[in-house]
C-alpha cells in the first residue's frame, strides 16, 4: 500500500517548526532553507492580519514580500470571503477545457475591455490563459514567432527579468541564470534598458525582418525597480511599428496597480504594444494564473482553423483561477487600490529618500514607482578589496541588507537581477499607519547600523561562516 505519512490534520494542527524545517532540508531545496534559516528567516510564518506575519517566536514583521504577487496581503477578508462562496455555491466545471466557462468569459472580457480602455486598438484582442508569469510569456514568445517565423532573433535588455522556463529565460538577462542551461531556446540582441539609440542599433545590426518582436518590462522589476527615460517606451513603440517589428510588454508585475497604474506600459509610457503579459497580482495572492493578451491577427495566426488546440495547458483558465481573477479585478477598481498605490507610493519614496540621506554609508540609493521600492545598499567590503568577487559581495550585501530588515520588523523580497538591492512590495491594502511604521522600522534598523560594512561586523560568525559555506557550494 502507498505510503503518505503525513496528512492534512497533522498541517491544520500545526507541525513544529523543527520538523518543518527538517522535511523541507531533506526532501525539498535544500540549500536555500538552509540558507534562510542561517539568516533567522526562515519561519514557517503564520498569518495574523493581511499585511503582518508572526514567526515561531512570536515576532511579528509587516510584510512587504511576495514579489508583488500578493496585492491584497494574505487571506484578504472580501476575497477570502469570496472564495468560500465560490466553494459552496459554485456549480462550474472545474477543468472547463473543452468547454464554454462563464467565469472565463467574464475574465477574458473584463481584461479585454480594460486593456482597450486604455488602448482602443485592443478592443476585439483575445486572451490565453495559464497558471503565471513565467508560462505568460512562453505563449507570448510563441504567438510571435507564428506571427514571423522567418525571424530569428527576439530584443531583450539588460537586467530584464521574464521568467525562469526555457522560453522566458532566454529574455532573462542574467548570465548566472542562464549559463546552465545553454543552449538556450533562441538568441537575442540585448541593448541596455533606457537607450533608444542602442535599441535601433540592435534592429540594424540583423535587419528588421530577422527580429521576431522586443520584449520588455515598462519599468524593470527584479533589476531594483528601474524606471526608463519618460521618453524611452513610446520611443521603443515607434520605433518598432517604424520596423514592423511586434512589441510584447511584461506587466507582470508593473501592471494591476503595483506601479500606481493599471498598466503603466500604456498610460504612463505611451505604447501601444500587440502582446500584454499579465499575472501576479490577477491572482490575488491566492491562485496561480497568467494572461497573455493578444491583437486578434496574431492570435489567430497561431491558434486559428484546425490549430486551435496547438498550444494548450492542462489548467489554464480553470474556474476557481478564474473567479478569483475576476474578483481581484473586482477588489482592485471598486477600493481604488491602484489610485491609492500612486499616492502612497509618492510618500513612501519621499521617505525612503530622508531615510537615505540620514544613513549615507549604509544606503546607497532608493528608487520607487507606485508601491513598488528599492534600497539599493552600499558593498559591505569595498570595491578596492573585493578582488574580484564583486559580485558574491553584492550577493552577501543583499542577503545582510535582508537580514537587517528582517530584524528590523520588515519582511522584504530579494532582487535577481541586481545585487546589494532589496525590494518592498507591501499590500496595497495596507492601512496607512502600518505604512508609515514600515518606514519608521526601516529607518531604525537602519540607525542601528550606521554603515554597509557593520552590516557584516554585526552578523554573528557562525552565520556568516554558514552563509560562506553555501555560497561557496559547501
Amino acid at each position: 500500500m502507498a505510503y503518505t505519512p503525513i496528512g492534512c490534520d497533522d498541517v491544520f494542527t500545526g507541525l513544529s517548526k523543527q520538523i518543518v524545517f527538517d522535511l523541507e532540508k531533506q526532501y525539498g531545496n535544500t540549500d536555500l532553507i538552509r540558507a534562510l534559516e542561517y539568516a533567522h528567516m526562515a519561519g514557517p510564518f503564520k498569518v495574523v492580519s493581511p499585511w503582518e506575519l508572526e514567526d515561531p517566536n512570536r515576532v511579528r514583521r509587516i510584510n512587504a514580500s511576495g514579489y508583488a504577487a500578493t496585492p491584497f496581503g494574505d487571506r484578504y477578508p472580501p476575497l477570502i470571503n469570496f472564495v468560500r462562496r465560490y466553494l459552496e455555491e459554485g456549480e462550474a466545471m472545474g477543468l472547463p477545457q473543452q468547454s464554454l466557462s462563464g467565469w472565463r468569459a467574464a475574465l477574458e472580457t473584463n481584461l479585454v475591455r480594460l486593456i482597450s480602455t486604455f488602448a482602443p486598438s485592443h478592443a476585439d484582442s483575445k486572451v490565453f490563459f495559464s497558471n503565471s508569469g513565467s508560462e505568460a510569456i512562453e505563449a507570448a514568445i510563441k504567438f510571435a514567432r507564428a506571427w514571423r517565423p522567418d525571424g530569428s532573433y527576439f530584443i531583450n535588455f539588460q537586467r530584464a527579468f521574464h521568467g525562469k522556463t526555457i522560453g522566458a529565460l532566454s529574455l532573462t538577462a542574467n548570465e548566472d541564470a542562464q549559463k546552465p542551461f545553454r543552449p538556450l531556446a533562441f538568441e537575442t540582441l540585448t541593448p541596455p534598458f533606457g537607450d533608444l539609440g542602442a535599441f535601433e542599433q540592435a534592429i540594424r545590426s540583423k535587419g528588421a525582418d530577422n527580429i521576431i518582436a522586443v520584449v520588455l518590462e515598462p519599468i524593470q522589476g527584479e533589476a531594483g525597480v528601474i524606471v526608463p527615460p519618460r521618453d524611452f517606451l513610446a520611443g521603443i513603440d515607434k520605433l518598432a511599428k517604424q520596423y514592423g517589428i511586434p512589441v510584447i510588454v511584461d506587466e507582470i508585475q508593473a501592471g494591476l496597480g503595483r506601479s500606481g497604474y493599471w498598466l503603466p506600459s500604456i498610460e504612463w509610457g505611451g505604447m501601444d504594444p500587440d502582446i500584454i503579459t499579465l499575472a501576479k497580482p490577477l491572482g490575488g495572492g491566492m491562485v496561480p494564473i497568467g494572461a497573455t493578451v493578444v491583437r486578434n491577427a496574431i492570435f489567430s495566426k497561431m491558434l486559428g482553423g484546425l490549430d486551435c488546440k496547438i498550444h494548450s495547458n492542462t489548467f489554464g483558465g480553470n474556474s476557481l483561477a478564474m473567479a478569483v481573477g475576476l474578483k481581484s479585478l473586482e477588489i482592485l477598481r471598486e477600493e481604488k487600490l491602484v489610485e491609492r498605490s500612486g499616492k502612497l507610493g509618492v510618500k513612501g519614496l519621499d521617505r525612503l529618500k530622508q531615510i537615505a540621506e540620514t544613513h549615507p554609508d549604509l544606503i546607497a540609493k532608493v528608487r520607487g514607482f507606485g508601491m513598488w521600492f528599492a534600497i539599493e545598499f552600499h558593498p559591505v567590503i569595498p570595491s578596492s578589496l573585493a578582488f574580484g568577487k564583486e559580485d558574491l559581495i553584492g550577493e552577501f550585501t543583499t542577503f545582510l541588507g535582508m537580514m537587517m530588515l528582517h530584524k528590523g520588523g520588515v519582511h522584504a523580497n530579494l532582487s535577481l537581477n541586481a545585487h546589494r538591492t532589496v525590494r518592498l512590495t507591501p499590500p496595497l491594502t495596507v492601512p496607512e499607519e502600518m505604512f508609515d511604521d514600515m518606514f519608521d522600522r526601516i529607518d531604525a534598523a537602519a540607525g542601528k547600523m550606521k554603515s554597509a560594512r557593520a552590516m557584516l561586523i554585526k552578523t554573528p560568525p557562525k552565520s556568516m561562516l554558514d552563509l560562506t559555506r553555501i555560497a561557496l557550494g559547501l
